[in-house]
Protein backbone atom coordinates (compact mmCIF):
# COMPACT_ATOMS: atom_id res chain seq x y z
CA UNK A 1 0.00 0.00 0.00
CA UNK A 2 1.18 3.23 -1.00
CA UNK A 3 1.95 6.18 1.34
CA UNK A 4 1.84 9.96 0.71
CA UNK A 5 2.90 12.74 3.56
CA UNK A 6 1.68 16.47 3.49
CA UNK A 7 1.78 19.23 5.80
CA UNK A 8 -2.55 18.97 5.96
CA UNK A 9 -4.97 16.99 4.73
CA UNK A 10 -8.51 18.39 3.66
CA UNK A 11 -11.12 15.73 3.38
CA UNK A 12 -13.69 17.17 1.34
CA UNK A 13 -13.62 19.07 -2.03
CA UNK A 14 -16.62 21.20 -2.19
CA UNK A 15 -16.21 24.73 -2.15
CA UNK A 16 -15.09 24.57 1.80
CA UNK A 17 -12.40 22.31 0.94
CA UNK A 18 -11.28 23.54 -2.52
CA UNK A 19 -11.05 27.04 -0.66
CA UNK A 20 -8.90 26.24 2.21
CA UNK A 21 -6.59 24.16 0.04
CA UNK A 22 -6.26 27.67 -2.36
CA UNK A 23 -5.14 29.20 0.30
CA UNK A 24 -2.92 26.90 2.15
CA UNK A 25 -1.11 25.45 -0.73
CA UNK A 26 1.18 28.85 -1.20
CA UNK A 27 3.20 27.70 1.73
CA UNK A 28 2.07 24.14 2.93
CA UNK A 29 2.27 20.77 1.33
CA UNK A 30 -1.28 20.04 0.68
CA UNK A 31 -3.83 16.74 0.01
CA UNK A 32 -7.18 17.37 -0.86
CA UNK A 33 -9.34 14.01 -0.61
CA UNK A 34 -12.61 13.75 -2.26
CA UNK A 35 -14.71 10.91 -1.46
CA UNK A 36 -16.83 11.11 -4.59
CA UNK A 37 -15.95 10.64 -8.17
CA UNK A 38 -15.48 14.69 -8.97
CA UNK A 39 -15.41 17.41 -6.13
CA UNK A 40 -18.82 19.35 -5.69
CA UNK A 41 -21.26 16.68 -6.16
CA UNK A 42 -23.38 17.46 -3.27
CA UNK A 43 -24.06 20.61 -1.85
CA UNK A 44 -21.73 23.21 -3.86
CA UNK A 45 -23.09 21.51 -7.30
CA UNK A 46 -26.36 22.18 -6.49
CA UNK A 47 -26.00 26.20 -4.83
CA UNK A 48 -27.98 28.50 -6.56
CA UNK A 49 -25.78 30.97 -4.86
CA UNK A 50 -25.86 34.92 -4.57
CA UNK A 51 -23.61 37.43 -3.28
CA UNK A 52 -25.94 39.63 -0.24
CA UNK A 53 -24.03 41.65 2.43
CA UNK A 54 -27.28 41.22 4.42
CA UNK A 55 -27.79 37.66 4.22
CA UNK A 56 -26.72 35.50 7.77
CA UNK A 57 -25.62 36.45 10.98
CA UNK A 58 -23.29 38.89 12.18
CA UNK A 59 -20.17 36.74 11.56
CA UNK A 60 -21.56 35.46 8.44
CA UNK A 61 -21.97 39.25 6.93
CA UNK A 62 -18.75 39.89 8.29
CA UNK A 63 -17.39 36.85 6.12
CA UNK A 64 -18.89 37.57 3.09
CA UNK A 65 -17.87 41.61 3.34
CA UNK A 66 -14.23 40.24 3.19
CA UNK A 67 -14.97 38.03 0.18
CA UNK A 68 -16.19 40.24 -2.02
CA UNK A 69 -13.21 41.68 -2.91
CA UNK A 70 -11.84 38.63 -4.49
CA UNK A 71 -15.59 37.47 -5.58
CA UNK A 72 -15.69 41.29 -7.58
CA UNK A 73 -11.87 41.30 -8.58
CA UNK A 74 -10.36 37.65 -8.39
CA UNK A 75 -6.58 37.10 -8.95
CA UNK A 76 -4.89 37.80 -12.91
CA UNK A 77 -5.89 34.21 -14.49
CA UNK A 78 -7.88 32.88 -11.23
CA UNK A 79 -10.93 32.50 -13.96
CA UNK A 80 -12.17 32.84 -17.74
CA UNK A 81 -14.87 35.08 -16.66
CA UNK A 82 -16.54 37.31 -14.05
CA UNK A 83 -17.43 35.28 -10.39
CA UNK A 84 -20.41 37.83 -9.99
CA UNK A 85 -22.96 39.58 -12.17
CA UNK A 86 -25.23 41.58 -11.02
CA UNK A 87 -28.77 40.27 -9.54
CA UNK A 88 -30.44 42.77 -6.86
CA UNK A 89 -32.30 41.38 -4.18
CA UNK A 90 -36.06 42.45 -3.08
CA UNK A 91 -37.56 41.56 -0.13
CA UNK A 92 -41.19 42.53 0.29
CA UNK A 93 -43.70 42.31 2.54
CA UNK A 94 -47.72 41.11 2.52
CA UNK A 95 -49.50 43.03 5.25
CA UNK A 96 -49.03 40.37 7.43
CA UNK A 97 -45.35 40.50 7.37
CA UNK A 98 -44.93 44.52 7.78
CA UNK A 99 -43.04 43.96 11.24
CA UNK A 100 -40.75 41.76 10.10
CA UNK A 101 -39.39 43.52 7.10
CA UNK A 102 -39.30 46.92 9.48
CA UNK A 103 -37.28 44.96 12.31
CA UNK A 104 -34.73 43.73 8.79
CA UNK A 105 -34.93 47.27 7.91
CA UNK A 106 -33.74 48.81 11.68
CA UNK A 107 -30.37 46.23 11.35
CA UNK A 108 -27.31 48.35 10.70
CA UNK A 109 -26.08 45.72 8.55
CA UNK A 110 -29.26 45.46 6.44
CA UNK A 111 -29.80 49.66 6.34
CA UNK A 112 -26.37 50.14 4.82
CA UNK A 113 -26.92 48.11 2.23
CA UNK A 114 -30.52 48.75 1.48
CA UNK A 115 -33.30 51.28 0.28
CA UNK A 116 -36.79 51.22 1.16
CA UNK A 117 -38.70 50.54 -2.35
CA UNK A 118 -42.77 51.69 -2.51
CA UNK A 119 -45.33 49.17 -3.60
CA UNK A 120 -45.25 50.77 -6.77
CA UNK A 121 -41.58 50.40 -7.71
CA UNK A 122 -41.79 47.38 -6.13
CA UNK A 123 -44.14 45.94 -8.81
CA UNK A 124 -42.67 48.28 -12.03
CA UNK A 125 -39.88 45.80 -11.08
CA UNK A 126 -41.42 42.59 -10.16
CA UNK A 127 -44.58 42.80 -12.85
CA UNK A 128 -45.86 39.60 -11.66
CA UNK A 129 -46.09 39.96 -8.09
CA UNK A 130 -49.98 40.94 -6.58
CA UNK A 131 -50.41 44.32 -5.51
CA UNK A 132 -52.24 42.80 -2.43
CA UNK A 133 -48.71 41.18 -1.61
CA UNK A 134 -46.90 43.71 -1.36
CA UNK A 135 -47.39 46.39 1.32
CA UNK A 136 -44.03 47.44 1.82
CA UNK A 137 -40.86 46.53 -0.10
CA UNK A 138 -37.26 46.54 0.52
CA UNK A 139 -34.44 46.98 -2.34
CA UNK A 140 -30.40 45.35 -2.33
CA UNK A 141 -29.18 47.01 -5.35
CA UNK A 142 -26.02 45.29 -4.67
CA UNK A 143 -26.54 41.73 -4.59
CA UNK A 144 -24.99 39.87 -7.35
CA UNK A 145 -25.46 36.34 -8.64
CA UNK A 146 -22.37 34.36 -8.06
CA UNK A 147 -20.91 31.56 -10.57
CA UNK A 148 -20.58 28.76 -8.49
CA UNK A 149 -18.93 26.47 -10.95
CA UNK A 150 -16.44 29.55 -12.10
CA UNK A 151 -15.55 29.78 -8.48
CA UNK A 152 -15.10 26.36 -7.59
CA UNK A 153 -13.56 25.35 -10.38
CA UNK A 154 -11.06 28.53 -9.85
CA UNK A 155 -9.92 27.27 -6.52
CA UNK A 156 -8.73 24.32 -7.24
CA UNK A 157 -7.11 24.96 -10.70
CA UNK A 158 -5.57 27.14 -8.51
CA UNK A 159 -4.83 24.82 -5.76
CA UNK A 160 -3.07 22.69 -8.05
CA UNK A 161 -0.99 25.06 -10.12
CA UNK A 162 0.21 25.98 -6.49
CA UNK A 163 1.20 22.27 -6.33
CA UNK A 164 -1.48 20.95 -4.12
CA UNK A 165 -2.29 17.13 -4.74
CA UNK A 166 -6.19 16.41 -5.30
CA UNK A 167 -7.50 13.04 -5.11
CA UNK A 168 -10.46 11.37 -5.54
CA UNK A 169 -12.56 7.98 -5.43
CA UNK A 170 -10.90 8.10 -1.70
CA UNK A 171 -13.40 6.48 0.53
CA UNK A 172 -11.79 6.30 3.92
CA UNK A 173 -11.82 3.51 5.87
CA UNK A 174 -10.02 4.58 8.95
CA UNK A 175 -8.98 7.76 10.51
CA UNK A 176 -6.33 7.56 13.34
CA UNK A 177 -3.57 9.94 15.16
CA UNK A 178 -0.16 8.28 15.56
CA UNK A 179 1.56 10.87 17.69
CA UNK A 180 1.80 13.80 15.98
CA UNK A 181 0.43 12.45 12.55
CA UNK A 182 -3.09 11.78 11.32
CA UNK A 183 -3.10 8.87 9.49
CA UNK A 184 -6.41 8.46 6.30
CA UNK A 185 -6.89 4.82 5.47
CA UNK A 186 -8.22 4.21 2.37
CA UNK A 187 -8.43 0.75 0.07
CA UNK A 188 -5.17 1.24 -1.60
CA UNK A 189 -2.61 4.32 -0.11
CA UNK A 190 -2.43 5.64 3.72
CA UNK A 191 -1.94 9.69 3.70
CA UNK A 192 -0.10 11.45 6.53
CA UNK A 193 -0.46 14.75 7.70
CA UNK A 194 0.03 16.61 11.43
CA UNK A 195 -3.39 17.98 10.60
CA UNK A 196 -6.44 17.03 9.08
CA UNK A 197 -9.16 19.10 7.92
CA UNK A 198 -12.63 18.07 8.14
CA UNK A 199 -14.39 20.04 5.23
CA UNK A 200 -17.02 17.43 4.83
CA UNK A 201 -20.24 19.23 4.84
CA UNK A 202 -23.40 17.07 5.74
CA UNK A 203 -20.66 14.59 7.21
CA UNK A 204 -18.95 16.35 9.04
CA UNK A 205 -19.77 15.22 12.36
CA UNK A 206 -19.96 11.43 11.24
CA UNK A 207 -16.13 12.05 10.01
CA UNK A 208 -15.11 13.98 13.59
CA UNK A 209 -17.09 10.90 15.18
CA UNK A 210 -14.76 8.22 13.03
CA UNK A 211 -11.44 10.72 13.86
CA UNK A 212 -12.50 9.86 17.73
CA UNK A 213 -13.79 14.16 18.13
CA UNK A 214 -17.09 15.05 19.61
CA UNK A 215 -19.89 15.83 17.31
CA UNK A 216 -20.81 19.02 17.33
CA UNK A 217 -24.64 18.98 16.24
CA UNK A 218 -23.91 19.91 12.58
CA UNK A 219 -26.99 19.49 10.84
CA UNK A 220 -27.70 18.67 7.44
CA UNK A 221 -31.07 20.61 5.85
CA UNK A 222 -32.57 19.85 2.69
CA UNK A 223 -33.48 22.64 0.37
CA UNK A 224 -35.48 21.78 -2.98
CA UNK A 225 -35.80 23.63 -6.35
CA UNK A 226 -37.53 24.18 -8.94
CA UNK A 227 -37.13 25.37 -12.66
CA UNK A 228 -40.40 26.65 -14.48
CA UNK A 229 -41.46 28.89 -17.55
CA UNK A 230 -41.72 32.37 -17.33
CA UNK A 231 -44.49 34.62 -18.20
CA UNK A 232 -45.27 33.93 -22.52
CA UNK A 233 -43.03 36.72 -24.20
CA UNK A 234 -42.02 38.93 -21.40
CA UNK A 235 -38.17 39.35 -20.36
CA UNK A 236 -37.45 38.20 -16.97
CA UNK A 237 -33.37 38.99 -17.46
CA UNK A 238 -33.43 42.07 -15.05
CA UNK A 239 -35.53 40.86 -12.39
CA UNK A 240 -34.45 40.62 -8.55
CA UNK A 241 -34.18 37.66 -6.52
CA UNK A 242 -37.39 38.62 -5.03
CA UNK A 243 -37.88 36.69 -1.41
CA UNK A 244 -40.70 37.28 1.44
CA UNK A 245 -39.63 38.60 4.27
CA UNK A 246 -40.10 35.98 6.15
CA UNK A 247 -38.22 33.72 4.01
CA UNK A 248 -40.95 31.51 3.06
CA UNK A 249 -39.73 31.21 -0.45
CA UNK A 250 -37.89 32.94 -3.35
CA UNK A 251 -37.45 33.04 -7.06
CA UNK A 252 -35.36 34.55 -9.36
CA UNK A 253 -34.58 34.27 -13.02
CA UNK A 254 -32.24 31.81 -13.98
CA UNK A 255 -31.29 30.71 -17.29
CA UNK A 256 -34.37 31.79 -19.01
CA UNK A 257 -36.52 30.28 -16.42
CA UNK A 258 -37.94 31.08 -13.23
CA UNK A 259 -35.89 29.64 -10.60
CA UNK A 260 -38.31 29.08 -7.16
CA UNK A 261 -37.87 27.58 -3.52
CA UNK A 262 -39.87 27.26 -0.65
CA UNK A 263 -36.82 27.73 1.18
CA UNK A 264 -37.43 24.68 3.51
CA UNK A 265 -34.62 23.61 5.55
CA UNK A 266 -35.70 19.99 6.47
CA UNK A 267 -33.76 18.19 8.69
CA UNK A 268 -31.60 15.06 6.78
CA UNK A 269 -29.63 12.24 6.84
CA UNK A 270 -25.95 13.23 5.07
CA UNK A 271 -26.96 11.86 1.94
CA UNK A 272 -27.05 12.73 -1.86
CA UNK A 273 -30.33 14.70 -1.11
CA UNK A 274 -33.29 14.02 -3.59
CA UNK A 275 -36.17 16.56 -4.20
CA UNK A 276 -39.64 16.40 -2.34
CA UNK A 277 -42.86 16.52 -4.36
CA UNK A 278 -44.29 17.72 -1.47
CA UNK A 279 -41.74 21.13 -1.05
CA UNK A 280 -41.99 21.26 -5.09
CA UNK A 281 -45.55 21.61 -4.67
CA UNK A 282 -45.25 24.13 -1.89
CA UNK A 283 -42.92 26.37 -3.33
CA UNK A 284 -45.00 26.47 -6.57
CA UNK A 285 -48.14 27.18 -4.43
CA UNK A 286 -46.26 30.01 -2.79
CA UNK A 287 -45.47 31.77 -5.83
CA UNK A 288 -49.02 31.15 -7.08
CA UNK A 289 -50.17 33.22 -4.42
CA UNK A 290 -47.81 36.25 -4.21
CA UNK A 291 -48.03 36.56 -7.91
CA UNK A 292 -49.82 35.94 -11.15
CA UNK A 293 -47.98 33.42 -12.77
CA UNK A 294 -49.65 30.48 -13.77
CA UNK A 295 -47.59 27.28 -13.40
CA UNK A 296 -48.21 24.67 -16.26
CA UNK A 297 -45.04 22.60 -15.68
CA UNK A 298 -41.73 21.68 -13.74
CA UNK A 299 -38.47 22.33 -16.07
CA UNK A 300 -36.31 20.67 -13.61
CA UNK A 301 -35.96 20.21 -10.19
CA UNK A 302 -33.08 19.14 -7.79
CA UNK A 303 -32.30 19.54 -4.06
CA UNK A 304 -29.55 20.17 -1.86
CA UNK A 305 -27.86 19.70 1.65
CA UNK A 306 -26.95 23.23 3.86
CA UNK A 307 -25.31 22.30 6.87
CA UNK A 308 -25.90 24.21 9.87
CA UNK A 309 -24.29 24.59 13.15
CA UNK A 310 -26.63 24.86 16.35
CA UNK A 311 -25.74 28.72 16.32
CA UNK A 312 -25.80 28.65 12.68
CA UNK A 313 -22.61 30.20 12.53
CA UNK A 314 -20.05 28.66 10.68
CA UNK A 315 -17.38 26.26 12.78
CA UNK A 316 -13.21 26.89 11.88
CA UNK A 317 -11.12 26.33 14.37
CA UNK A 318 -8.85 23.54 16.05
CA UNK A 319 -10.91 21.34 18.41
CA UNK A 320 -9.69 21.36 21.68
CA UNK A 321 -9.37 17.93 22.60
CA UNK A 322 -8.69 16.18 19.07
CA UNK A 323 -4.93 17.37 18.56
CA UNK A 324 -4.30 18.49 14.81
CA UNK A 325 -8.32 18.29 13.67
CA UNK A 326 -9.66 21.43 12.30
CA UNK A 327 -12.98 22.07 12.27
CA UNK A 328 -14.13 24.23 8.62
CA UNK A 329 -18.27 23.12 8.93
CA UNK A 330 -21.74 24.38 9.30
CA UNK A 331 -21.18 26.86 6.30
CA UNK A 332 -25.14 26.58 6.13
CA UNK A 333 -26.23 28.14 2.70
CA UNK A 334 -23.31 30.96 2.87
CA UNK A 335 -20.76 29.19 1.51
CA UNK A 336 -20.13 30.76 -1.51
CA UNK A 337 -20.17 34.33 -0.51
CA UNK A 338 -18.08 33.52 2.26
CA UNK A 339 -15.68 31.32 0.91
CA UNK A 340 -12.70 33.67 0.09
CA UNK A 341 -13.01 35.36 3.52
CA UNK A 342 -13.82 31.78 5.47
CA UNK A 343 -10.69 29.91 3.48
CA UNK A 344 -8.20 32.78 4.32
CA UNK A 345 -9.59 32.94 8.34
CA UNK A 346 -8.73 28.72 8.43
CA UNK A 347 -5.63 29.26 6.58
CA UNK A 348 -4.74 31.97 9.34
CA UNK A 349 -5.57 29.16 11.89
CA UNK A 350 -4.00 26.11 10.44
CA UNK A 351 -0.70 28.08 10.07
CA UNK A 352 -0.44 29.83 13.73
CA UNK A 353 -1.60 33.61 12.43
CA UNK A 354 -3.46 36.40 13.23
CA UNK A 355 -6.41 36.44 10.98
CA UNK A 356 -5.72 39.09 7.90
CA UNK A 357 -6.23 42.60 8.71
CA UNK A 358 -9.66 43.05 6.53
CA UNK A 359 -11.15 40.38 7.95
CA UNK A 360 -10.09 41.31 11.62
CA UNK A 361 -11.68 44.98 10.42
CA UNK A 362 -15.21 42.95 9.84
CA UNK A 363 -15.59 42.09 13.40
CA UNK A 364 -14.95 38.74 12.91
CA UNK A 365 -12.85 36.95 15.87
CA UNK A 366 -11.34 33.47 15.79
CA UNK A 367 -13.35 32.96 19.42
CA UNK A 368 -16.65 33.75 17.68
CA UNK A 369 -15.51 30.57 14.78
CA UNK A 370 -14.33 28.19 17.13
CA UNK A 371 -15.61 25.04 18.25
CA UNK A 372 -14.71 25.44 21.50
CA UNK A 373 -17.68 28.02 22.06
CA UNK A 374 -19.96 24.66 21.70
CA UNK A 375 -18.45 23.37 24.95
CA UNK A 376 -14.58 22.22 26.12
Amino acid sequence: MDTFTADVIILGAGIAGASVAYELAATRRVLLLERESQPGLHATGRSAAIFSETYGNVVVRGLSRASRAFLFTPPQGFADAPLVSPRATLFIAPPDQVETLRAMRNDPDVAAGTEPMSPAEALARVPILRPECVAEALFEPGACDIDVNGLHQGFLRGFKARGGKLICDVAAGALDRKGNTWRVIAKSATYEAPVLVNATGAWADETARRAGARPLGIEPKRRTVALVDPPPGVDIRSWPLTIDAKETFYFKPDAGRILVTPADETPSPPCDAQPDELDIALGIDRLQTMTTLNVRRVVHKWAGLRSFAPDRTPVVGFDPRAEGFFWLAGQGGYGMQTSSGMARTAAALIRGEDLPADIRAQGVTPAALSPKRFGA
